[in-house]
Order: C-alpha cells, then sequence, then structure tokens
C-alpha cells in the first residue's frame, strides 16, 4: 500500500494532566503516516482520487485546537479514528504525537505516543431458528450497520439449512455479512454480544435453539485467540451453512491456518456429505 507522509506539523493544544497545562496549554508536533492507494491519482492527476493532505492538516489542528484531553494516548487514539472515518481514502494510519519540554522537572526534549489504527474486513455469520427467524436475520444486518466505526459492506443471501449438533430443534436461517470496522476483535465481540442480547439471546444448551447467533468467521487474515475468542471460528470448515454464504461473497479468501480458499472448504465439506 503507498503512503503519504505528513512530518511535525505544529499545533497548539491545552493537553495534560497538570491543571497548567489544560489552562496555558503548549506545542505539540503531530506526525502521520497515510496508508492508501495512489495509483489512480499518480496516472489521473487528479487530486479527487487522492486524500487532500492539506485538509487532513486542518483537520488534525482543529481537533486538537478544540478538544481538551489529560492524555497524549487518548488525544491519539481519538484522532486516528475520527480521521480514519473522515477520509475514506486512507485504509490505515501511522500517528505520532509528540510532547516537547514535556513538564517532568528535568531536560527532557520530547515524549511522544506513536499509534497505528486501519479499518479491517470482517465476515460475520448469522443464525437463527426461533421467533420470526427471518426478522431476526434483518435485525442483525441492520445493528452490525449501527455499530459505531463500523460499516456494513455486503451481506450474503438468506439460507434455510439442518440445524448442526443438536439435532432435535427447529431448521435455521443462515447468512454471512462483510463489515468493514475499527474496533478490535474484543471490542467487536462485544458488540455482537450485545446485540445478541438484545434480541433476546439466551445461552443455555450448546448449540441449542437461539434467535439471533453472531460469530466472527474472519478478521481480515489473523489468527487469534484470546479470552475464548478465537479467529478464524474453530470449527467454520465443517460448516456448510457458513461456508455456503460466505462462498457467495468471497469463494477465494483463503483461509490463514488451512492455506484453501473458502471455495476449497465448501467443495470438501459437499464432498464429505456426498459420501
Amino acid at each position: 500500500m503507498d503512503k503519504i507522509h505528513i512530518r511535525n506539523l505544529e499545533v497548539f493544544g491545552h493537553h495534560g494532566v497538570l491543571p497548567e497545562e489544560n489552562k496555558l496549554g503548549q506545542k505539540f508536533l503531530i506526525s502521520a503516516t497515510l496508508h492508501m492507494d495512489t495509483r489512480i491519482a499518480g496516472v489521473s492527476d487528479d487530486l479527487s482520487k487522492t486524500v487532500n493532505y492539506g485538509k487532513v492538516c486542518q483537520f488534525m489542528t482543529s481537533y486538537l485546537n478544540e478538544r481538551t484531553f489529560s492524555l497524549i494516548e487518548a488525544a491519539a487514539e481519538h484522532l486516528s479514528m475520527d480521521l480514519l472515518e473522515r477520509f475514506s481514502n486512507v485504509r490505515k494510519l501511522d500517528l505520532e504525537i509528540a510532547k516537547p519540554w514535556a513538564p517532568i522537572g528535568l531536560p527532557l526534549e520530547s515524549v511522544s505516543v506513536e499509534i497505528s489504527r486501519a479499518w479491517h474486513r470482517v465476515y460475520v455469520a448469522l443464525g437463527s431458528n426461533m421467533g420470526d427467524t427471518n426478522q431476526y436475520i434483518q435485525n442483525g444486518f441492520k445493528a452490525l450497520d449501527e455499530i459505531t466505526r463500523t460499516h456494513l459492506i455486503s451481506k450474503s443471501t438468506v439460507i434455510k439449512t439442518e440445524p448442526y449438533g443438536v439435532k432435535d430443534q427447529p431448521d435455521f436461517l443462515n447468512a454471512v455479512a462483510l463489515v468493514e470496522t475499527l474496533l478490535s476483535p474484543k471490542e467487536l465481540l462485544a458488540q455482537l454480544n450485545r446485540i445478541e442480547d438484545e434480541n433476546g439471546r439466551t445461552r443455555q444448551i450448546k448449540w441449542g435453539p437461539r434467535t439471533l447467533d453472531l460469530d466472527i468467521i474472519f478478521y481480515d487474515d489473523i489468527v487469534y485467540n484470546e479470552d475464548g475468542l478465537i479467529i478464524p471460528h474453530i470449527d467454520m470448515k465443517n460448516r456448510e451453512f457458513v461456508l455456503r454464504p460466505l462462498a457467495e461473497l468471497d469463494p477465494y479468501f483463503i483461509h490463514p491456518v488451512f492455506k484453501k480458499t473458502v471455495k476449497q472448504l465448501l467443495e470438501r465439506v459437499n464432498l464429505s456429505v456426498v459420501q
């Protein structure tokens, strides 16, 4: 991915844990690397096909002029998120906020915080087999698009499937959604659990009936295992009801562990069913 660098933009702000810092203010230096595809702009010589770094600088200056943060960590976090949402061409941002002559009573040139934040592509599986199942699936799609700093990009056809694991229960409706999010895996999972709860989801029987079930299948191409959250979803390779709608959206997405495409995983599941 291409990069546009902004180095040492001087901004006056009222950020710090000391009362005099909030009252008197001080100078901060902002450096940013904007990750994006500049090829179309480079070929066409068209400013509208890239990001106007002048406007980015104006945004960062106004943002830090008009707000007060105790921590430069908080300033960097909030600024990076709002900048990524404001300038949609930017897919990833490396941001450094430096505080020259920080008031610690020692001869310090500066202290800085540097973070990286980016848009992530996430596939979420939806399932329902209780109540008005189609309405619950539609509720899920709508709620995904309403999660903070998250956008619904596309959704699969809703399919009807036999229950998995526990067979003595009604058939399911299943679908897969592609979202883009600035949330971390754990932050996104917390939002999915909230949506399930708001739709009456209970967790009494493993693989049992549910009003709405939301599972993270892929999050970019990361492999993640922390606090009970496993990505890619640990059993998705065996679930035709996940693979079929997923293949409709992205048949050639490669599973980061098994190194097979979604299409290949679906063909293997279908073959095992026939055999």
